[in-house]
């Protein structure tokens, strides 16, 4: 039995290997945060060069200057635009062949834009969106996985063509505002077309198209033409609403239209939040000698209200009207309404990011000159002065508690509706701010009516952030501080500003709440990024090990008897009716199957492991789970990832009568003309025949040049061995082969774990083990057999499938030379079992790898135990 202290040394010895690529590997997501975090500095300097003659009440005075006619049509085209976006969900749900109601896609499109166009990093994305939506409507973790591939790619595709063919239109125009001649724009734009009209032909129906190594199946030209044509009338919306907020007479549409698919594509190329700064510095280096670049900033910034915030205010209001049960007497808005609850949590998220920033802004930006001078009558300088500051911590703290918004947090919730209500209190104090108060009261009544949402009684304070939530906070603070330079830029700096309190020093005042959020991010920064992991698990005890054995007999689980083995780790739900067993390798803890209990128990079972995994400084993975747990992870933030297909036989239907049955109706004709003899020996008397259970378990091993493996497989342990029944095999009164059954009280389902034979047992033994194994149980009332998993098995072979499934299959058809990956599910489908998916589930990015590898070694026992076999 492999021992947990064997295995974190391991893992400590491998942590301590040197170099620059294990040193990369390990920290690859701080560095992209950084790098992220450089290139926002770097577009900050520039648009702050860029706006070097530009004054703030400038841009205060544009944007008053706006016309609500011009407003309305903005808002008018993000209509048109979203609605637009809806339909490559419905296209790529086509593509995958499956078919959902427009009601529930077209919801889910909505929000996942919402939040992507508004957040726009990886906990906040339209991909976390529509992971958890479409798990819930039943889609694989491999169609969901197609369905995001097809709408980035159709978008990608679709966004090139459209500014290209702007580009050919316009292109005199363009090249005074890009510093590239209009012959050689038009030059690009017609190579980039060919290259998209080539591939575009060669997949006219379907066919794969090869391009160096990488074979593609692209949509048929139908599906091209209708995905060209949503991006078409997608991208034209969209840019028309930042066209209408523009002065009049700036520039022509079909230009504009060119420059603006530069900006979008350019801002998401840069993995910059949103876009953030980076389309604002191409709109602006474009249009600058076109316009007044103070009317040109008020447009963008209302651009950035009415294209990516009210969708996201919408989207609330839609699914809080559906959580107050308006509608919920009608069949489709129930079905809305579920759909609605998977989703709210990262809606509710991203308005707190929104807010967060609207409060730090509003805290380095000044107050109009007729707010203060009413404060002056009614509100002493030092309040003022702390409603300030205390403001812009608040929206510090906010961005923290976002995250516990998207895991659906109970503290996450009380501490929204505390820093809502105060915050909403002191924009009055501050500044009489009306706008903000009634955004942060917006907010509250939200959270107050969807409070049955966030129902996971975890510690927020416990929560470390991860690194694209760092990034999130180094945004905040580099805006900030842009933004503090760009309106304070007149104001020559002394030391004195520090100490200036009146209630018209507006810089010191911006000043002192930049310092005081830039001290808190940094000092939250530090301690995620410090603090040390807790104390390493600790192995179950006697009493755990009687409990989850109680939990394990009344389940219909039988693969969850594994827990006898006593080498995995032991975590109860808080109400003591299910458990998760579960090891460590590395820096993973790994889960093996399911939560074993009842299913209302696993949510929060689920949450609770993964917390305290992450607490402990390691990525949560669960190994081997089924289908009807996967919408529990998408829930928390994870993905699946197929690792094979389990066999499971119905033994309610198996009679080995038959055509398809002939050849296993031989192998047991065959074993009884041989003279074996098969008897299941009940637990009370499995002591009596362990010697010659471990002759032939050694036999087997040595003639397999194997070793025990641990975890997700038993090892020959006595203690484990007499837990219950064994099927064996004599033959000339010998025993030549057996296998423990794993069966709970619940007489449900079947299953072995150990099957050992010796060299010297007739031809076919296991077949006749087998088939006689299933007729002693299906005797005994059990209605199937667990044939466990064949790894591998299952993965899609199309181009289009993921890459995981991709790799996987190519291992599976190629590496027989490390693992009899065809041979295991030949054997299996013998019994013509069914066959259900099993996945590995962790979080996004390399985890899913590192998992796997961190899974397969703590099951062989170390990279020697893997190479042994």
């Amino acid at each position: 039995m492999a021992s947990s202290s064997s295995h974190e040394k391991k893992a400590q010895d491998d942590e301590a290997t040197g170099g620059w690529r294990p040193f990369l590997r390990r920290n690859q997501r701080h560095l992209a945060a950084i790098a992220t975090l450089v290139m926002i500095a770097l577009f900050g300097a520039a648009i702050f060069q860029l706006t070097a003659e530009v004054q703030y009440d400038d841009v205060v005075s544009a944007l008053a200057a706006t016309s609500w006619r011009s407003v309305a049509a903005a808002v008018l085209f993000t209509g048109v635009s979203f609605l637009a976006l809806t339909f490559y969900d419905v296209g790529a749900l086509d593509y995958v062949k499956r078919k959902l109601p427009y009601a529930d896609v077209a919801l889910t499109a909505a929000c996942a834009y919402a939040v992507g166009n508004t957040a726009g990093f990886g906990p906040l994305s339209g991909g976390a969106i529509r992971y958890r939506s479409y798990s819930r409507l039943g889609l694989e973790p491999e169609e969901i996985a197609r369905v995001i591939a097809f709408v980035t790619l159709a978008f990608g595709l679709g966004l090139a063509a459209v500014a290209c063919l702007s580009l050919l239109a316009v292109g005199e125009y363009v090249a005074p505002l890009t510093g590239i001649g209009a012959f050689w724009l038009r030059t690009i734009a017609l190579v980039v077309l060919a290259g998209l009209l080539v591939t575009l032909v060669a997949a006219r129906s379907g066919h794969e198209v090869s391009i160096g190594r990488l074979t593609l199946r692209l949509p048929d030209s139908a599906t091209s033409s209708r995905q060209f044509l949503i991006t078409a009338v997608d991208l034209a919306a969209s840019a028309t609403v930042l066209y209408v907020l523009l002065p009049a007479g700036t520039i022509g549409w079909p230009a504009f239209l060119a420059i603006y698919c530069v900006a979008v594509g350019l801002g998401v190329l840069s993995h910059v939040p949103a876009g953030l700064g980076v389309f604002e510095t191409v709109i602006v280096a474009t249009l600058g000698h076109a316009a007044d670049v103070d009317a040109v900033l008020g447009a963008l910034v209302l651009y950035r209200v009415i294209y990516h915030v009210l969708p996201l205010l919408i989207a609330i209001v839609v699914i809080v009207g559906m959580e107050v049960r308006q509608l919920a007497g009608h069949p489709v808005a129930s079905s809305l309404r579920r759909a609605g609850g998977r989703m709210a949590p990262l809606l509710f998220a991203t308005l707190a990011l929104v807010l967060a920033l609207m409060l730090v802004l509003s805290s380095v930006t000044p107050t109009p000159d007729e707010n203060l001078a009413f404060l002056a009558n009614y509100v002493p300088l030092p309040i003022v002065e702390g409603a300030h500051f205390l403001a812009s911590l608040l929206g510090l703290v906010l961005v923290i508690v976002a995250r516990g918004l998207a895991l659906r947090l109970d503290g996450a919730w009380w501490g929204s509706v505390v820093i809502a209500a105060a915050a909403l209190l002191l924009s009055l104090v501050k500044a009489v701010a009306l706008g903000e108060a009634g955004m942060l009261a917006f907010f509250l009544v939200a959270l107050l009516a969807s409070r049955r949402l966030f129902i996971r009684p975890a510690s927020l304070f416990g929560q470390a952030l991860t690194p694209p939530w760092l990034t999130a906070l180094g945004v905040l603070c580099f805006g900030a501080f842009v933004v503090l330079l760009f309106v304070y830029r007149d104001v020559e700096y002394s030391h004195e500003l520090w100490w200036q309190f009146e209630f018209s020093a507006e810089a010191p005042r911006g000043l002192r709440a930049l310092l005081g959020v830039t001290i808190g991010a940094s000092a939250v920064a530090i301690w995620s990024l410090m603090r040390p992991a807790t104390s390493a698990i600790a192995p179950a005890s006697d009493e755990d090990m009687e409990r989850a054995i109680a939990i394990v007999e009344a389940q219909d689980m039988s693969d969850a008897n594994l827990v006898r083995m006593g080498d995995k780790s032991i975590m109860f739900s808080a109400d003591g009716r299910a458990f998760i067993m579960y090891g460590r390798w590395a820096r993973s803890w790994i889960a093996l199957f399911d939560p074993v209990g009842p299913l209302d128990a696993w949510p929060d079972l689920v949450w609770q492991f993964i917390e305290t995994a992450r607490a402990n400084g390691c990525r949560p993975v669960f190994y081997q789970v089924s289908p009807r747990g996967l919408a529990h992870y998408a829930d928390a933030g994870l993905r699946a990832f197929r690792l094979g297909e389990l066999a499971e036989v119905d033994l309610t239907r198996f009679d080995m009568k038959g055509g398809k049955w002939a050849t296993l109706r031989h192998q047991v004709s065959r074993g009884q003309r041989d003279g074996l003899e098969f008897i299941v020996v009940e637990p009370a008397d499995v002591s009596a025949i362990l010697p010659e259970l471990a002759a032939v378990s050694d036999a087997w091993l040595d003639h397999h040049s194997a070793r025990e493996k641990s975890f997700s497989l038993g090892a020959f342990d006595p203690e484990y061995l007499v837990t219950q029944p064994v099927a064996i095999l004599k033959h000339e009164g010998r025993i030549v082969a057996f296998a423990n059954v794993l069966v709970t009280a619940a007489r449900e389902e079947g299953s072995v774990d150990l099957m050992r034979f010796s060299p010297d047992a007739p031809r076919g033994a296991m077949d006749f083990l087998f088939a006689r194994l299933m007729e002693h149980l299906k005797a005994q009332g059990y209605r199937r057999f667990n044939l466990g998993m064949a790894p591998l098995s299952g993965m899609s072979s199309r181009r289009t499938a993921p890459v995981w499934d991709r790799a996987g299959r190519t291992f599976y058809e190629h590496g027989e030379r490390f693992y009899n990956f065809k041979g295991l599910r030949a054997f299996k489908s013998k019994f013509h079992p069914h066959w259900q998916p099993r996945y590995l589930v962790a979080s996004g990015g390399l985890n899913p790898i590192l998992a796997l590898m961190d899974a397969t070694f703590l099951i062989g026992g170390g990279l020697k135990g893997v190479i042994k076999k």
